[in-house]
């Protein structure tokens, strides 16, 4: 009788040993993304551009939030508008999280996007969202810490421009990258993994 208690004893301590692990497993499991696993690379560490209002922003300027960066310009026919609309939907998925997703539109056509037609231009998509731009060299530096390309076509209005979105942490940190047009259900639920 007493070895049998001493087992019985043994299979309840495994048995809550066994549920302790499975628990913990079951929250440090990886997240499943649908866009590209970024985490740790080093990638868009640089975002010191200004805002259409004329304030200087950097990624310090969005923590709390899933910041979501594009790079564009307000001609653009097809990527950036259909982008833009893509992230109303998804925000509007979200529900009141939407209001903790901040997209901002980073210009690769500072020349002629001025502060004024770039806030008309992403304003016109959502309230929230935000413009931001630099001189030519700020542009660069920014672009070449994200590795995105961009450039007049040549005997075009019309610029090239890496066609993608870097998907923020709340903490600040780069973890996604999203292909365009990613899909509203795949974004939304990218970006309820990360808040």
């Amino acid at each position: 009788m007493a070895e049998f208690a001493v087992s019985r004893r043994f299979v309840l301590r495994a048995g809550a040993a066994a549920v302790a692990a499975a628990m913990l497993a079951a929250c440090q499991k990886k997240p499943s993304f649908n866009s590209t696993d970024v985490s740790g690379s080093d990638l868009g560490t640089d975002l010191s551009l200004t805002d259409f209002n004329g304030q200087p922003r950097t990624l310090q300027d969005f923590k709390g939030k899933v910041l979501v960066v594009f790079f564009g310009f307000v001609q653009c026919p097809d990527v950036c508008p259909t982008t833009l609309a893509e992230f109303v939907q998804v925000k509007s998925s979200l529900g009141k999280d939407g209001d903790k997703v901040q997209v901002a539109f980073v210009t690769v056509d500072p020349e002629r996007d001025t502060p004024e037609i770039l806030r008309a231009y992403v304003t016109q998509f959502d309230p929230s969202f935000l413009g931001l731009r630099g001189d030519a060299d700020a542009t660069a530096r920014v672009a070449k810490s994200f590795k995105v390309f961009y450039g007049k076509e040549p005997g075009s209005y019309t610029m090239d421009h890496t066609a993608g979105v870097y998907i923020y942490d709340p903490d600040g940190h780069l973890r996604l990258f999203a292909r365009h047009n990613a899909g509203v259900d795949a974004l939304a639920s990218d970006i309820r993994q990360l808040l």
